[in-house]
């Protein structure tokens, strides 16, 4: 069974640092792509940042500078560390894997951001 499993959100003022995990089991972890995604209220979800099985890392401009993503695959685990927080970056944070060349895609069940003063 696989499980995407997100930690590490929560409230926290402007200018504030968080470090998100996602613990994945039941997938080959090296081989996947990973990335986190967030979604606001009444917005659509969005890519956040991604990094694939070779440690390539893509950011959405605008967290470029502020947010970090990086993977343990010995640990099974993708981290996304979110520095210089702004009220606009408040959305639930969610988990992704895929695996090139095939339908298989997973989610985690997301983890709630919110910067607020």
């Amino acid at each position: 069974q696989v499980q995407l499993v997100e930690s590490g959100g929560g409230l926290v003022q402007p200018g504030g640092s968080l470090r998100l995990s996602c613990a994945a089991s039941g997938i080959i972890f090296w081989f996947a792509d990973m990335a986190w995604y967030r979604q606001a209220p009444e917005k659509q979800r969005e890519l956040v940042a991604s990094i694939s099985r070779r440690g390539k890392t893509n950011y959405v401009d605008s967290v470029k500078g502020r947010f970090s993503i990086s993977r343990d695959n010995a640990g099974n685990t993708v981290y996304l560390q979110l520095n210089n927080l702004k009220p606009e970056d408040t959305a639930v944070y969610y988990c992704n894997a895929v695996f090139d060349g095939t339908s298989q895609n997973y989610w985690g069940q997301g983890t709630q951001v919110t910067v607020s003063s």
